[in-house]
């Protein structure tokens, strides 16, 4: 065997058939061994007990904004991978809707050789589909996706800015078959904006314009606003054979739509996002207010998204983090359509997720293929990504299901300064995330430096 420069012993591994007790050994950056003494040493350059805990593959954040280039007084992708470091995530996939929104291969060059220096995780980003006649030479930049909000430019905040959103089934279809020919998913953010214009104005005509409102207004008719979105997208999908990934999945008309599409056969998958499941409560909308929209989702829906991850339907967890300064979540307590929806996540969803794994909501294997071995599937970063076995990056998470913390504004990473689930006790939190062999975090303390990061394209 090759030279061991970090041993990890003792651990519950996982892997694809579930957990077993084994040591881990890596080289170069790779895991290279899995197993116990006399198949792996017992000492090496580095040794890691970890007696009592779980090892996971490191997280995968499909969809985080990381605000860079345009918004860098909410986060850039040095604080925004400090925080994923700190929250277990190991490679995070970026958003279009930067300034300027990436519909260019020179923009695109430009964000990446930027990001290559500054990241303290790996990193890919998904350009926007809007310009059809980009699309090719942008798919060979090696993104994993491409990425559309089903929106208009209305002048306001996300996620109505130029250069990210398509309002037109035409040039709708027109994206998804342009992508398609690329072989790469298309990410949609699904939006009726014509019948949230209608439902949306009834509230302005009545001069509300409350947190209480704008929430209402996206949740109207059990989601209409939603499903009648995702009802053309899998339509198309179904007429041009195109990869589609959902975003934002929330309302059980959706899951329903997609279960059939997997039923079919066709590529197509979704992701959930944790303030969906932890975050978008009444109680919350009437506490919190801007500070928890994003969007409220009622009970039900909750109940349904459950189901649907322990069934199988939902493949991923995507945080959708999106930070928002303090002054510009302000302005929603007056007037939430003024104020930008989103809010930091990335730091904190695996302690809310192993939180509820400790309240028997879900399985760790579940949370684990929902996490990351799916999403390396689907995006083709498989098996470098997402799977603890020989050969496979060693981009690890070592978990304490035991440990009790209350996560605070103190101890968050992101530039913004606060995390809505201030205040909130979890039981089971990342103690150890490593990057290729690596420690970029040690008990809530970022080791990692600045360039860290690769960027990590698909592989075939």
């Amino acid at each position: 065997m090759e030279k061991v420069e970090l041993l990890l012993k003792n651990g519950e591994v996982w892997t694809p058939g579930g957990f077993v007790e084994a040591d881990l050994a890596v080289s170069g950056g790779r895991i290279i061994a899995l197993g116990k003494p006399p198949v792996l040493p017992d000492s090496a350059d580095a040794v890691i007990d970890a007696k009592g805990k779980k090892i996971i593959p490191g997280l995968i954040d499909t969809h985080t904004h990381h605000r860079d280039p345009g918004f860098t007084h909410k986060e850039d992708i040095t604080t925004a991978t400090m925080a994923a470091a700190a929250g277990g995530v190991t490679f995070s996939i970026g958003m279009p809707n930067v300034n300027p929104p990436t519909t260019t291969v020179e923009r695109y060059r430009a964000l990446i050789e930027h990001h290559k220096k500054n990241a303290i995780v790996d990193f890919n980003h998904n350009p926007s589909g809007t310009v059809p006649e980009e699309i090719p030479s942008l798919a060979k930049e090696g993104p994993l996706a491409f990425k559309i909000f089903m929106v208009k430019d209305t002048g306001r905040d996300y996620p109505h800015m130029p250069g990210i959103g398509i309002n037109n089934n035409g040039e709708l279809f027109k994206c998804f078959e342009t992508v398609g020919q690329t072989g790469l998913p298309l990410m949609v953010h699904p939006h009726d904006q014509d019948l949230m214009d209608e439902i949306e104005g009834r509230y302005w005509k009545r001069e509300d314009r409350s947190p209480q409102a704008y929430a209402k207004a996206y949740r109207e008719f059990d989601g209409i606003i939603w499903d009648t979105a995702m009802s053309t997208l899998f339509r198309m999908q179904k007429a041009l054979g195109s990869k589609l990934h959902i975003l934002h999945m929330s309302t059980p008309e959706g899951l329903a739509m997609l279960r059939r599409a997997k039923n079919e056969g066709r590529p197509c998958s979704c992701e959930v996002n944790p303030w969906a499941m932890f975050l978008g409560t009444w109680e919350n909308v009437e506490k919190l207010g801007p500070y928890c929209l994003g969007f409220w989702v009622p009970p039900a829906h909750v109940d349904a998204l459950w189901q649907a991850i322990n069934d199988g339907t939902i493949d991923v967890i995507g945080t959708d983090h999106a930070p928002h300064t303090k002054d510009e979540k302000e302005k929603g307590w007056k007037d939430m359509w003024s104020c930008p929806g989103g809010e930091p996540q990335i730091q904190d969803y695996l302690s809310l997720f192993l939180d509820a794994v400790n309240q028997g909501k879900l399985s760790l294997d579940t949370l684990v293929r929902i996490s990351s071995y799916n999403a390396a599937k689907i995006f083709n970063v498989y098996p470098r990504k997402g799977v603890i076995q020989p050969g496979s990056d060693a981009d690890l998470v070592i978990i304490d299901m035991n440990k009790e913390e209350v996560i605070t504004n103190e101890t968050t990473y992101t530039r913004v300064g606060w995390t809505p689930y201030h205040g909130r006790k979890v039981k089971g939190v990342p103690i150890r995330t490593i990057l290729r062999g690596k420690t970029v975090m040690q008990d809530g303390k970022i080791t990692g430096k600045l360039g860290d990061g690769q960027l990590v394209k698909p592989l075939r």
